[in-house]
């Protein structure tokens, strides 16, 4: 399911802040009209490419925070076990140190509203879901802008981790859009030339390069 152009799904759900503290009542509705949001899902706590991934966005969080872009992460483990896994070292395998919200999708409704959820499932009659193996989330990552809308959007399966840099560079191209009013060709990245959207535009742009 593209949810592209739409409202991303809003929710309310438990979720360790600041590496430490447990709230029960996260929400990215708290970024509308204030931040554009990075917001992923991995698989699982107290794994392998997982950690990787989540010390790769706190590496560069200061350049997303300087986009005034928040970083927000989610798995469907518990708040108690993201809070465990914050408190071990990162040689170790534990993610301590990383400072942005991980939200826990306990109930799987997040993952299943934004399609990431892996897994073999149902719902029935009365909406429970019915689950006949491990459901854990895709590698999911969706760009929201300052509206709550989905701008970019991508979902890797679960051995194949993302690239952070890629993440940052479609952040500083949505907000060169929205600056500019300007769209971004292939390859583009911050301090490139951009093209006006219309067939003048591109005509000299590819002139040009």
């Amino acid at each position: 399911m593209a949810l592209v152009g739409k409202k991303a799904p809003s929710f309310k759900a438990a979720a360790v802040i600041n590496g430490e503290e447990i709230v029960e009542d996260f929400s990215l509705d708290q970024y509308l009209g204030k931040k554009h949001v990075v917001f992923f899902f991995y698989p699982k706590d107290f794994t392998f490419v997982c950690p990787t991934e989540l010390h790769a966005f706190q590496e560069k969080l200061g350049e997303f925070e300087k986009r005034g872009c928040a970083v927000v992460g989610c798995s469907t483990d518990t708040e108690q076990s993201h809070w465990g896994w914050l408190q071990l070292d990162k040689n170790k395998g534990g993610i301590k140190g990383i400072t942005y919200p991980i939200v826990a999708d306990t109930t799987k409704i997040v993952s299943i509203n934004f399609d990431t959820l892996s897994g073999d499932y149902d719902v029935d009659d009365k909406g429970n879901l019915i689950a006949t193996g491990e459901m854990i989330a895709f590698r999911g990552l969706f760009l929201i802008d300052k509206e709550g809308v989905v701008r970019h959007q991508l979902i890797n399966d679960l051995p194949l981790g993302r690239n952070v840099d890629e993440a940052l560079r479609m952040v500083d191209a949505l907000q060169y859009f929205e600056t500019k009013g300007e769209v971004c060709p292939a390859n583009w990245s911050k301090g490139k030339e951009g093209m006006k959207a219309d067939h003048k535009g591109v005509a000299d742009y590819l002139a040009t390069h």
